[in-house]
């Protein structure tokens, strides 16, 4: 499985970004279990902020306390693409977003985006006026 991120920029407060990921080098539902996006701040650690877990019937998701309400973690129909809207944006969501995926067995979780093990290279979002 290849990760392919796109679509960061700079935005003002209160504005709106869509992330996207390329999803490559699928050939069956069970290449990943979840996927979603992780950012790094400036001087911080990466954190989860948007995951889905696609290995069940139904999808499940995850969102990161500050992010709730805010953000949008989605993936299309062909299951090639995985999306990241973001609105409201604040100077504190300045990152490098990456794009990720865990293909590998962990214990269960209510944190969809621990135990990424695929990464792709990630793209900066800059909130600033």
């Amino acid at each position: 499985v290849q990760l392919q991120a796109s679509g960061g920029g700079l935005v003002q407060p209160g504005g709106s970004l869509t992330l996207s990921c390329e999803v490559s080098g699928v050939t069956s539902d069970s290449d990943y279990y979840t996927i979603g996006w992780i950012r790094q701040a400036p001087g911080k650690e990466r954190e989860g902020v948007a995951c889905m877990g696609v290995d069940t019937f139904t999808p499940r998701f995850y969102y990161e306390k500050s992010v709730k309400g805010r953000f949008t973690v989605s993936r299309n129909s062909a299951k090639s693409m995985v999306f990241l809207q973001m609105n409201s944006l604040k100077s504190e969501d300045t990152a490098v977003y990456y794009c990720a995926a865990r293909n590998v067995i962990i214990a269960a979780t209510l944190d969809l985006c621990v135990g990424m093990n695929i990464w792709g290279k990630g793209t900066l979002v800059t909130v600033s006026s």
